[in-house]
C-alpha cells in the first residue's frame, strides 16, 4: 500500500545546500509548514548522523504555524571529486486529538499512516577569488564597526552635556577672551611706563621702582599664563563638542 502524500511544506524541498569553506561548522536552515487543521508530529533523520547536528530534530507542529530547523554540518576535509552521499529525510505523521505521549504515537503508527519527503545535499565551495572578496567584505565591515563605535562614543559624549552646559561655557570662553585682552593691555602699559621711567632717570635708573614694576608685572604675566591655559582646555572640550 502506497504511503500517503506529505502534508508538510518543505523549503527548500528537495535539496539542503551547505557553502564552504567547511573548516567550521556551517549552518543551513529547513523550514516546515503545517498548513493543515491538525497537529503534525515530526522527525528529521540523516545517513549521516555523526557529520551533522540537527535542532530540533523532532517534535509537533501546530495547526497553521511552521517550524526552523537548523542543520549544522561539522567541520571536515572537503574533497571535490568526492560527491556528497548525505540524504535528510523528513518524516511526519498526523497526530492523534487526544495524544500525550509523542514517542508513544511514534511507536503505534502504522506503516500506512507515516509520511517522508527525501533531501539531499549539496556542498558548494567558493572559487579563490570569492574568498578573496568575502576577506575583504570582513575587513571592510570591522573597519565600518570601529568608525560607528567611534561616532557613538562621541555622540556619547556629547549627549553628556546638555544645551545649559554648552551655553555656560561659551560664555566662558568669552569671558576668557575679554581677560586676556585687558590683562595684555595692562601689561603692555606697565611696560611703557617703565620705558618713560628709565629715560628720565640718570642718576639712580629705576633703583626703587623697577623692582615694584616687575614684580607686578610677573605677577600679571602668569595670571595671562593660567587664563591662556584654561582657554586651551575650554576650547578643546567645545570643539570635540562641535564634532
Amino acid at each position: 500500500m502506497a504511503r500517503p502524500e506529505q502534508v508538510l511544506l518543505l523549503e527548500p524541498q528537495h535539496e539542503l545546500r551547505f557553502r564552504g569553506p567547511f573548516t567550521d561548522v556551517v549552518t543551513t536552515t529547513l523550514k516546515l509548514a503545517n498548513p493543515t487543521d491538525r497537529n503534525v508530529c515530526f522527525k528529521v533523520k540523516t545517513t549521516a548522523p555523526r557529520r551533522y547536528c540537527v535542532r530540533p530534530n523532532s517534535g509537533v507542529i501546530d495547526a497553521g504555524t511552521s517550524i526552523n530547523v537548523s542543520v549544522m554540518l561539522q567541520p571536515f576535509d572537503y574533497d571535490p571529486n568526492e560527491k556528497s552521499k548525505h540524504k535528510f529525510m523528513v518524516q511526519s505523521l498526523l497526530a492523534p486529538p487526544d495524544m500525550t505521549d509523542t514517542e508513544g504515537v511514534w511507536k503505534e503508527a502504522k506503516p500506512e499512516d507515516l509520511m517522508d519527503s527525501k533531501l539531499r545535499c549539496v556542498f558548494d565551495m567558493p572559487a579563490e577569488n570569492e574568498k578573496t572578496h568575502d576577506m575583504d567584505s570582513n575587513k571592510i565591515s570591522s573597519s565600518l564597526s570601529k568608525s560607528e563605535s567611534s561616532t557613538l562614543s562621541m555622540k556619547s559624549m556629547a549627549s553628556s552635556l546638555d544645551d545649559g552646559e554648552v551655553k555656560k561655557i561659551m560664555e566662558e570662553c568669552k569671558r576668557l577672551q575679554t581677560e586676556v585682552q585687558r590683562l595684555r593691555e595692562e601689561n603692555k602699559q606697565i611696560r611703557e611706563d617703565d620705558g618713560l621711567r628709565m629715560r628720565k632717570s640718570t642718576i639712580m635708573p629705576s633703583q626703587h621702582s623697577s623692582p615694584a614694576v616687575r614684580v607686578k608685572e610677573e605677577g600679571l604675566s602668569s595670571r595671562i599664563i593660567a587664563l591662556i591655559v584654561l582657554f586651551f582646555v575650554v576650547g578643546v572640550i567645545v570643539g570635540k563638542l562641535a564634532l
